[in-house]
């Protein structure tokens, strides 16, 4: 395999500054994962989220897809959401988008992209809840990042919204969940405001009770 020899040279040259800086290094990670962090990010590969937390392997759990979305039927996403809440037991779920993301920008042409329109549709719905404030905006940049912006917004409370979530609140689960979005031009993280850490935060009719036997 030719083509991939310059990934296993890189690789052998990592693994060799991991362990000249820490021989337990290896050792260590493998023994258990107990981060504190899930994040929820687009797959645009220029926003890795270790290296724009500032984190080590190990202490951020990772799920990434096309534009960051959380859909009630997508089992992949479910699936690292429930993994991440009930076994490793996260404090903490980030959503983060980013500027200039492209399955955003794609959401809001009316081009045919193929298999991928009936995954964008999620954000054609945001957009058309929110049409009168986005097409006051008459830059399609601006517009489009605005979208970016109210995509988490409305992926956070898709988060909120699930019985995964909602079932660690009614445990009393410590569980927070956090809209961010990352900007490529100068690598800054920044808060969205929106920080959901119970059910009395989320719309009643998504809530979760106590069932009585």
């Amino acid at each position: 395999m030719p083509d991939l020899e310059k990934l296993f040279e890189n690789n052998r040259r990592w693994a060799e500054r991991q362990l000249a800086d820490d021989a337990d290094y290896f050792r260590r990670l493998s023994s258990i994962q107990s981060p504190q962090f899930l994040w929820i990010g687009c797959s645009d590969s220029r926003v890795p989220a270790n290296q724009i937390l500032g984190l080590a392997p190990g202490e951020v759990f990772v799920h990434r897809n096309i534009a960051n979305l959380v859909i009630s039927t997508d089992l992949n996403c479910l699936s690292v959401l429930q993994y991440g809440v009930e076994v490793l037991q996260v404090a903490h779920i980030i959503v983060c988008g980013h500027y200039g993301c492209g399955g955003v920008r794609g959401a809001c042409e009316n081009a045919e992209l193929g298999l991928i329109d009936n995954w964008l549709r999620n954000i054609k719905d945001t957009y058309t809840r929110h049409r009168a404030e986005l097409e006051a905006i008459e830059d399609p940049m601006a517009r489009s990042d605005r979208l970016c912006e109210l995509n988490v917004l409305a992926q956070v409370r898709s988060v909120s919204q699930t019985t995964i979530v909602q079932n660690a609140w009614l445990r009393g689960q410590p569980l927070a969940v956090h809209g961010l979005i990352y900007s490529i031009q100068d690598g800054l993280l920044r808060d969205l405001a929106v920080r959901i850490t119970n059910s009395d935060q989320v719309e009643a009719i998504y809530t979760m009770h106590a069932v009585k036997r």
